[in-house]
């Protein structure tokens, strides 16, 4: 994979690229809020050298700081399709775990007839009708608490909550740890990102999925409300929806080979349509 980096006018967005000639797919990895490019480590292994592949660090993420946090989720999906463009990535399939599913989804809104396919991993519905108004009065206050909660405590929550496994926990506590001495800048990252998801979700966009999907979900899933979302999501739309036994909210890290079987499964369906 080479680095390489996209200049906006809010910082420089470090993303890592990988193509082959002849593929038939672009694979485009999104990691989830406060994770960064490390998260798909299993994947990129996985699907490097068969299929075009790209990872960022988001706006504000590891190596994408010192970043100016006054950006909307829209603004996010633009640069992502920027990068796209300057790579000659015309074939994108998000896979999109957690905050990156938000992202693939507003990227399906903005440019509906450039998504060839989507992955949701542990991700939600971006439709208001999904969440209460208490949930997105809540998303909308997320920063004090980041900041005035115990990092040992944080630290802790952080990495048992999202995973099973303890590859899963040991990955996501080393990508937690880039913020350790600064609590401050990891309070401030995500509170950023649960607002602009919120007020993505106030307005109340169509943010249909024009292309195939699928949905997967771990089962021991206990982020939020992920696991009555994507029931909710199913139901609604029709989307398949799988379930990963002994795997958590980064469920790619906790059970990465049959992530990669059902991503690799769908790419076959993708290139079929």
């Amino acid at each position: 994979m080479t680095e390489k980096i996209y200049s906006t006018q809010n910082g420089d967005i470090h993303y890592w690229v990988s193509g082959r000639a002849d593929s038939k797919a672009d694979l485009i990895f999104l990691p989830g809020l406060t994770a960064d490019h490390r998260l798909f480590d299993k994947q990129i292994e996985y699907f490097e050298g068969r299929y075009n592949v790209l990872v960022w660090d988001a706006p504000g993420h590891a190596a994408s700081y010192p970043f100016n946090m006054n950006f909307s989720l829209s603004d996010k999906a633009k640069w992502l399709d920027c990068i796209l463009t300057a790579e000659n990535l015309y074939k994108p399939v998000i896979v999109g775990q957690s905050m990156g599913g938000y992202v693939g989804q507003m990227y399906s809104e903005l440019f509906p007839q450039k998504l060839k396919g989507f992955v949701s991993i542990d991700s939600a519905p971006l439709q208001r009708k999904y969440v209460t108004a208490a949930e997105l009065w809540f998303l909308k206050r997320m920063e004090p608490v980041y900041r005035h909660y115990p990092w040992k405590s944080l630290l802790k929550s952080g990495t048992n909550g999202v995973a099973v496994t303890e590859y899963g926990r040991k990955l996501m506590y080393d990508m937690m740890m880039v913020y350790s001495g600064d609590q401050e800048r990891y309070a401030k990252l995500s509170g950023h990102g649960f607002r602009i998801l919120a007020e993505a979700m106030e307005a109340d966009l169509p943010y249909k999925l024009e292309c195939p999907a699928l949905l997967i979900c771990g089962k021991n899933d206990h982020a939020g409300s992920c696991i009555r979302y994507n029931k909710a999501w199913h139901k609604y739309t029709g989307i398949q929806l799988v379930w990963i036994e002994g795997a958590g909210h980064n469920s790619n890290t906790d059970k990465p080979e049959l992530v990669n079987s059902l991503i690799e499964e769908f790419l076959r369906d993708v290139k079929e349509e």
